[in-house]
């Protein structure tokens, strides 16, 4: 009998970069040794957690894979009907970065109240399509958690399993520029990666687990100074959807450390042991425009690339689950 390890899974949102996610999760979700106790998502991670989560509930390891992969078929096809068409290689920009058509630039004077008077959805459409959410109000031997930022109170939202609709999902990935706010209640939300890509404080709270495995694909180093607005943009974007990951981090890193050096009754505080799967070196020859590329043979690209990080994490970390961090997280956190 296989001797399984539990884990929980933290899913940072990034648009078409979540199909580095996607390749991940294919990869973890052929791992036999591996149980999953609970999953946390934001924006394009709220999207991979939910049909991860929807799947093992619903039919098992292959059904997720499935719903998974479905997902991103149908969200490439559809994108197949868009005035904003990617360049597959370019040389200023690097490929699957879109091409700055006239049209792109609607983003910069118009709402989406504007050039989307009808508030026509096709993520939501999707996720209602595959997402068994019955389901995951009632049974929650996986604990689900997806963020959205509360637009009145500026605080995080995290619903969970109970509380999870199809317009949970879309309010996770609300992106102000490209989405309507989604009313839930009495409240309007927004994209949950301005306060919480992911959350961390959920699955620390409400699992047994120990181990935490974060799937990052904000990058956090570039080498070179962003000089042009658009690079600045982008820049400050990936530090602002990586801040309140970094920290939580560092506060797991102070509790762990408080447990380690016996500075409190270590019964009353949980050590959490920490996991990294980042998608740095793959996603640092593309800028933010390509997280608005849901090509199948950019997204193909990412969820291959993602296996192959994932398989390589499992060959030289497993032994590592339930005994101690498997990254230095100092260097991580600065």
């Amino acid at each position: 009998m296989v001797t399984k390890k539990k884990i929980n899974l933290a899913l940072q949102g990034g648009g078409s970069h979540g199909a580095f996610t996607w390749g991940v999760l294919n990869r973890l979700l052929d791992e036999e040794r591996l149980e999953i106790s609970g999953i946390s998502g934001t924006s394009a991670g709220a999207v991979n957690a939910t049909l991860t989560a929807s799947g093992l509930l619903d039919g098992g390891r292959k059904k997720a894979k499935e719903l998974l992969y479905r997902f991103w078929q149908e969200n490439a096809e559809a994108a197949s009907y868009s005035l904003f068409q990617p360049t597959p290689v370019d040389k200023v920009l690097g490929p699957g970065n879109i091409d700055y058509n006239p049209f792109y630039h609607i983003f910069s004077f118009l709402s989406p109240y504007q050039y989307n008077p009808f508030n026509i959805n096709p993520l939501e459409d999707f996720i209602k399509e595959l997402v068994d959410f019955e389901t995951i109000q009632n049974e929650d031997s996986i604990k689900l958690f997806l963020s959205a930022t509360n637009i009145r109170t500026s605080n995080i939202k995290v619903f969970q399993n109970k509380e999870i609709t199809p317009e949970a999902v879309s309010a996770s990935c609300a992106l102000p520029l490209f989405f309507h706010a989604v009313k839930i209640g009495d409240d309007y939300y927004w994209d949950g990666g301005y306060v919480g890509n992911p959350a961390l404080f959920p699955l620390i709270e409400k699992t047994n687990c120990s181990d935490l495995l974060i799937l990052q694909v904000q990058c956090t180093d570039h080498q070179e100074l962003p000089t042009t607005p658009f690079e600045i943009q982008d820049r400050a974007t990936e530090i602002s959807f990586n801040t309140s990951l970094m920290r939580e981090v560092r506060f797991i890193h102070f509790v762990n450390k408080v447990i380690d050096e016996g500075l409190c009754d270590y019964t009353k505080l949980k050590r959490v042991y920490l996991h990294l799967i980042a998608a740095r070196e793959v996603l640092r020859e593309f800028n933010i425009s390509s997280k608005a590329n849901p090509t199948w043979e950019f997204v193909s690209y990412l969820k291959e690339e993602g296996e192959e990080k994932a398989d390589e994490w499992l060959k030289n970390n497993f032994d590592k689950i339930g005994k101690e961090n498997s990254f230095d997280i100092r260097q991580y956190i600065g």
